[in-house]
């Protein structure tokens, strides 16, 4: 079975994220997204939330598993039987930083191969940092996330 994690933050998923998704889940056997859990970060959902966020947004998608992880991605590949690590590139200015995680995670594991895939176009301006300033500020985010982000983001500004 070919297995590919698909490791970040998603907080919240968008529908860049979820095109990435679709692409590659019909390139291996089992896509997992991998929630990040860094308590150095300050995310809007918890990993619980996030996790529900992806499972309700994938569901289309039969080989779609979504679990949380604390600690060093390539470990959580191998532990979890994956082959590679998906990444998700939007622009050049992406690369560099993806470029470095991609080579410190060859260096600890020389098995887990990292690949890059990019957005279809109409999401490549999409992070979700940009997706919920628009949400708090009262914008439509309607193209932007499925319907369950979107109720959830409004549920989070609203409160």
């Amino acid at each position: 079975m070919k297995r590919i994690i698909y490791p970040g933050t998603f907080d919240p998923i968008h529908n860049g994220h979820i095109n990435i998704a679709h692409r590659a889940s019909h390139l291996f056997d089992e896509l997992i997204f991998v929630v990040a859990v860094n308590n150095e970060k300050t995310t809007l959902f918890t990993a619980a939330e996030r996790e529900r966020l992806i499972s309700e947004s994938t569901g289309h998608l039969s080989n779609v598993r979504v679990k949380s992880f604390d600690g060093l991605v390539v470990n959580y590949a191998k532990e979890s039987g994956a082959i590679g690590i998906i990444r998700g590139l939007r622009h050049v200015s992406d690369f560099e930083f993806e470029f470095q995680m991609a080579m410190m995670n060859y260096n600890l594991n020389p098995d887990i191969t990292s690949m890059f895939m990019m957005p279809d176009e109409k999401y490549i301006h999409l992070n979700s940092t940009v997706v919920k300033d628009v949400a708090r500020l009262g914008g439509d985010i309607t193209d932007y996330v499925p319907d369950v982000v979107k109720q959830a983001l409004l549920a989070k500004y609203k409160a």
